[in-house]
């Protein structure tokens, strides 16, 4: 048996940031990367998608919020000499 295709559409699922709703697509694989980061940085998933909220806003031109999440997974991901879930 062959492990599920990393190829899926995006999954909307709504965050809530400083109090409002909003929602995220992302593809299942960010979503899970984005869990395990959460979990390792031992935060809800709510809190770092703010945490990253607050940076991409921060940033001279902001990308979109699913865009600075699947950013700051790579940069994360990258910063971990490419281990998948590694702690920073």
């Amino acid at each position: 048996m062959s492990a599920p295709t990393p190829y899926h559409p995006p999954v909307k699922r709504s965050v809530e940031i400083a109090g409002h709703k909003t929602s995220v697509s992302l593809e299942p694989l960010f979503w899970d990367a984005l869990r395990q980061a959460a979990q390792s940085e031992g935060l809800p998933i709510n809190a770092l998608v703010a945490q990253i909220d607050a940076q991409r806003i921060a940033s001279p031109k902001p990308p979109g919020l699913a865009s600075a999440i699947r950013l700051w997974l790579a940069a994360r991901w990258l910063a971990n000499d490419g281990q998948y879930g590694a702690d920073q």
